[in-house]
């Protein structure tokens, strides 16, 4: 039988060497697990990536620090203008000498990097972004990278097969994540958010905690849920069957380094989209790509992760209107503490 892939959700030790207050990390890690006194998960959940520690700690502006959640290598744009040299390239011309990149287990870690200054652009999801903005702290939108991501509710064998049979049952997601914020909108699209309870539980633990019943149902990101269908485990609902619960993949950027680089955006956003552009190109070789890194099967690839997804410009019309909806949901629900404009985050085209 096929092993579970390290996905998005795998935790490694951390190579920086900073740490950070439990204070700040309870307060950055909203929407994840608590933290109890003394111990910071989050700051032993980053791996640096080809990283030389000195370099990336440092303020030299030549060093572009680059922060993603997935797997050993980024995947989407970001990834493959780092395979095929497209980024070093045109980076090179603009003057940085040194490009780093840092894996993250999930968007609030990622987060803590940036407050702590230890990041200059950071690849993560809409609700994890958001919710960073919401607190004022000062990021800017570069760019949406993929839009309508799949989610996905899968439940246990010989359990439920639908929402309603859930009621009473513990449901487990990564918090934090886009997953977390389509579990939440489902929920309460069909009335149950207090008859359920809904727990933490990363990417990586989840079938083995569905094959124990630990849980009755998950919810997972776009290439684990296929990946658990295929092995058997039953889908009871998928954010694809729900207007506005789907999620978007965001590029985001301190206001401080941009201070220092201000016509950035312009560059890493021209980057990206010819990174898109070359992507849908090659689709194959890209697909080969993504599946080695990912370690899933290249059909559940190419079911989780359609072309069609990909931007080919910084923000596309359709990618708006679902971050839009996502912002005002996590303000309603209290979990974005406060609301802002997206034309006031987002960097304007020059």
């Amino acid at each position: 039988m096929l092993s579970l892939p390290v996905g998005t959700g795998s935790i490694s030790k951390n190579k920086f060497t900073s740490r950070f207050s439990t204070s700040v990390a309870c307060v950055l890690l909203l929407l994840t697990t608590g933290c109890s006194q003394g111990e910071t998960k989050s700051a032993q959940s980053v791996e640096a990536v080809n990283v030389n520690n000195t370099v990336a700690a440092s303020n030299n502006i030549s060093t572009l620090r680059i922060g993603y959640v997935g797997s050993s290598e980024p995947t989407g744009p970001l990834g493959w203008a780092k395979k095929k040299g497209i980024l070093d390239r045109e980076l090179q011309k603009a003057g940085f000498k040194n490009i780093t990149f840092a894996r993250f287990p999930n968007g609030p870690d990622l987060n803590e990097a940036l407050v702590a200054g230890q990041l200059d652009v950071g690849s993560l999801g809409d609700t994890p972004a958001i919710v960073l903005r919401a607190r004022g702290q000062e990021t800017r939108l570069l760019r949406i990278t993929q839009f309508n991501t799949t989610a996905w509710l899968v439940a246990k064998k010989n359990g439920a097969r639908s929402l309603a049979e859930l009621k009473g049952q513990k449901i487990a997601t990564q918090k934090g994540s886009y997953m977390h914020r389509y579990l939440l909108g489902l929920l309460a699209e069909a009335k149950i958010a207090k008859d359920v309870k809904v727990v933490h539980l990363m990417t990586t633990e989840a079938k083995a905690a569905l094959e124990r019943g630990d849980v009755a149902a998950y919810a997972t990101s776009s290439d684990l849920g296929p990946y658990l269908k295929s092995q058997g485990f039953p889908v009871i609902d998928s954010s694809a069957n729900h207007k506005g619960l789907s999620g978007t993949s965001l590029v985001v950027a301190t206001e401080s380094f941009l201070a220092k680089q201000p016509d950035f955006p312009q560059k890493f956003n021209a980057i990206l989209t010819e990174a898109a552009k070359d992507l849908k190109a090659n689709s194959e070789e890209y697909y080969q790509y993504h599946a080695q890194i990912t370690k899933y099967p290249i059909d559940i690839i190419k079911v989780s992760f359609p072309l069609k997804q990909i931007s080919e410009e910084p923000l596309p019309v359709e990618g708006v209107k679902l971050l839009e909806g996502t912002k005002n949901f996590l303000v309603s629900q209290g979990l974005a503490k406060s609301n802002f404009q997206l034309t006031d985050w987002a960097i304007k085209e020059k």
